[in-house]
C-alpha cells in the first residue's frame, strides 16, 4: 500500500486529509501570484483604452498569442479532470484528450482567420456585421454570458478539489473561503490588467504547466526504464484487471452509453470553434497572418500537453492506484496532485498544486474578461448606448462587469464543489456547440443567412441544450448528480450535444428560408471580402 493509499483511508476515517505541507503549497502559490500580479500590474500602465482592454491593443505576436491561447484552454478540467479520469476509466478516460485536440483543426480550418479579420472584440460582432445589429447582439451576448458561466463553475469546482486535498480544509465553509479568495484575484487580475495583464498571466500559467506536466512525464517513463508498455502494465496491475487498457471503462457497451459517447465527442470537437474567450483570443494579433500561427503554435502546445496527460493518467493508476483516488479527498480530480506527492514529496507537490491554481486563475481571467466585453461592449456599448459611447465609458462599463461576473463565479463555485470538473467543462462545449458554431459558420458561409435565422439558431441552440442538461441524469437521479436521490431526468443521456447541435443547424437553414427580409447585400459582400482578405479589417480596430 502507497504512503498515499494509506494517506487516502485516514481521511476517510477522519484522521487527516493533508497531503504534503499545506504551508509549502501555499507558499509556492503565493511566488506565482507575486509574479502575476507584477505583470498585470505592468501591463495595466499600458491599458488606456477599449482595445486595449479587449484586445490588447492588438499587439501580441503570434507565438505569444498561441502561447496565451494555450493557457486559456488547458484548464482545470484538462489537468485534474482529465489525468483523473485515464487513472480511473482508463481507455476511455483519454477520449476527453482526443476530443479537446481534434476540436483544433475544426478552429483552425474554419474559424480563426476568417473570425479576426471580420471583427473587432467580440463573437457578436461578426454575427451582427450583416444582420440586424441589436437583436443579434443581445442573442450573441446571451449565448456568451452562459458558455462562459458553466465553464466558470468548472474551474471554481476545480478550485474547491484542490484545496480540499492540499490545505488539510475539510469543512465546506473553509473551501467556500477558499474559493472567495480565488474570484477575489481574479477580478483583481482582470479589472487592473484587461486583456494584457490576463494574456501575460496565460503565458506565464501555460509555460509552468507545460514545463510541470513535462517534468512529471519524463519522470514516469524513467520509473519504467522509458517502456510505455510496463507503465501500462504495472497500471493494469494495480487496477487489478487489464479492462482498463480496453474501451468501455466509462462508456461501455449498451446502446445508451454509446450514443452518450457521441454526444460528447460531437460537443468536444465542435465546441472548441464556438468557445468566446479562445474566440476572442484571436482579435488580439495585429494581422491575420499571426492569427493562423497563433493556432499552429497553440496546436503544438496542447498536442504535448494532451499526450503528457496520457502518461500521468495511467502513471497514477499505476503509482497511486484507482482505489486510491477515488477515496482520496477531492476524489477523481486529485490524480494529479497524488502522483506528484508520490513522484517527488512535498516539493513537486507544491509546484504542481501552484501550477494548478495558477490554471484555474489564468482561465477564470480569461472567461471574466470574455463576458465582460460581450457586456459592455454588445449589450451596453452597442444596444443600450446604440454605438454613442466612447473607449473610456465602455471600460468603466466593463470593469463593473467584472466585478459582478467575479461574484456570481464565486457564488456558483461554492454551490459547484465536488462536481467533477472535466464533465462540467463537456456541458460548456456542448452549450458553445450548439448556440454559436452554427450561427458563426452560416454568417461566415452562407450568403442567404438571415436574422431570423441567426436568432432560432441561437436562442434554439441554447434552449435546447441547457434544457437537455436540466432534465438529464446531470441533475437528476445518478450516482454523480447534483440530486442523486431524485430521479426527474427525461432525457436519458449526459450531454445534450448530438440533439442540440443539429437542432440549431436545421433552426438556422429554416429560420432563414422562411425569412420574408432580405440582408443587406452590400454588407454581405463587404463581410466576404473582408473575412477572406483581411482587407479593412485594421479598420475594425479603431474604437
Amino acid at each position: 500500500m502507497t504512503q498515499l493509499a494509506i494517506l487516502s483511508a485516514q481521511a476517510n476515517e477522519g484522521l487527516t486529509t493533508e497531503v504534503g505541507s499545506p504551508w509549502a503549497n501555499i507558499g509556492i502559490f503565493l511566488v506565482f501570484v507575486a509574479i502575476t500580479l507584477f505583470a498585470v500590474l505592468r501591463a495595466s500602465k499600458k491599458t488606456k483604452t477599449a482595445a486595449d482592454f479587449y484586445a490588447g491593443g492588438r499587439s501580441f505576436t503570434g507565438t505569444q498569442n498561441g502561447t496565451a491561447i494555450a493557457g486559456d484552454y488547458l484548464s482545470a478540467a484538462s489537468f485534474l479532470g482529465i489525468v483523473g479520469a485515464i487513472a480511473i476509466y482508463g481507455y476511455d478516460g483519454f477520449l476527453y484528450s482526443i476530443g479537446f485536440l481534434v476540436a483544433w483543426l475544426v478552429a483552425l480550418l474554419l474559424v480563426a482567420e476568417m473570425l479576426r479579420n471580420t471583427g473587432k472584440f467580440t463573437m457578436a460582432d461578426v454575427l451582427s456585421f450583416r444582420l440586424k445589429q441589436r437583436p443579434v447582439r443581445i442573442a450573441a451576448a446571451t449565448s456568451t454570458l452562459a458558455v462562459s458561466i458553466f465553464y466558470l463553475l468548472a474551474q471554481m469546482a476545480g478550485a474547491g478539489a484542490l484545496v480540499s486535498l492540499l490545505l488539510g480544509i475539510d469543512s465546506g465553509v473553509g473551501q467556500s473561503l477558499v474559493i472567495a479568495v480565488v474570484g477575489l484575484l481574479m477580478i483583481f487580475y482582470v479589472f487592473i490588467g484587461g486583456m494584457k495583464g490576463t494574456t501575460w498571466v496565460q503565458i506565464i500559467k501555460a509555460t509552468l504547466l507545460l514545463i510541470g506536466v513535462g517534468i512529471m512525464s519524463v519522470w514516469l517513463l524513467a520509473l519504467f526504464g522509458f517502456n510505455f508498455s510496463g507503465l501500462l502494465g504495472e497500471a493494469a496491475s494495480v487496477a487489478g484487471t487489464t479492462d482498463i487498457l480496453d474501451p468501455g471503462q466509462q462508456y461501455g457497451e449498451s446502446t445508451l452509453t454509446k450514443m452518450d459517447f457521441i454526444s460528447l465527442g460531437l460537443a468536444l470537437v465542435l465546441g472548441t470553434a464556438g468557445l468566446p474567450h479562445v474566440l476572442m483570443r484571436f482579435y488580439t494579433v495585429p494581422t491575420a497572418k499571426e492569427a493562423r500561427k497563433s493556432v499552429v503554435w497553440a496546436i503544438w502546445l496542447i498536442g504535448g500537453f494532451y499526450l503528457c496527460t496520457l502518461v500521468l493518467g495511467f502513471g497514477a493508476a499505476a503509482l497511486v492506484g484507482p482505489e486510491a483516488i477515488t477515496n482520496a479527498p477531492g476524489g477523481q480530480n486529485s490524480a494529479a496532485p497524488l502522483l506528484a506527492y508520490e513522484l517527488g514529496g512535498t516539493l513537486l507537490l507544491g509546484v504542481i498544486a501552484a501550477v494548478a491554481f495558477a490554471t484555474i486563475l489564468a482561465v477564470v481571467a480569461g472567461l471574466t474578461i470574455t463576458a465582460s466585453a460581450s457586456f459592455a461592449h454588445d449589450i451596453y456599448g452597442q444596444v443600450i448606448k446604440k454605438g454613442k459611447i466612447d473607449s473610456k465609458g465602455e471600460m468603466r462599463a466593463g470593469r463593473a462587469t467584472v466585478v459582478v461576473v467575479g461574484i456570481l463565479a464565486i457564488l456558483g463555485g461554492i454551490g459547484a464543489q465536488g462536481q467533477n470538473v472535466a464533465f462540467l467543462v463537456a456541458l460548456a462545449f456542448a452549450v458553445a456547440a450548439s448556440a454559436n458554431l452554427p450561427t458563426i459558420i452560416y454568417s461566415l458561409f452562407w450568403k442567404g443567412f438571415t436574422t431570423r435565422g441567426a436568432l432560432w439558431s441561437m436562442y434554439g441552440g441554447l434552449g435546447a441544450s441547457i434544457g437537455l442538461i436540466l432534465v438529464s441524469p446531470v441533475l437528476w437521479g445518478a450516482e454523480s448528480s447534483f440530486f442523486p436521490d431524485v430521479d426527474l431526468a427525461l432525457y436519458p443521456l449526459t450531454n445534450p450535444g448530438i440533439v442540440s447541435i443539429p437542432l440549431s443547424f436545421l433552426l438556422g437553414w429554416i429560420g432563414s428560408k422562411t425569412s420574408k427580409t432580405r440582408e443587406d447585400v452590400s454588407k454581405q459582400a463587404e463581410m466576404e471580402v473582408r473575412s477572406l482578405t483581411g482587407v479593412g479589417a485594421e479598420e475594425a480596430t479603431d474604437h
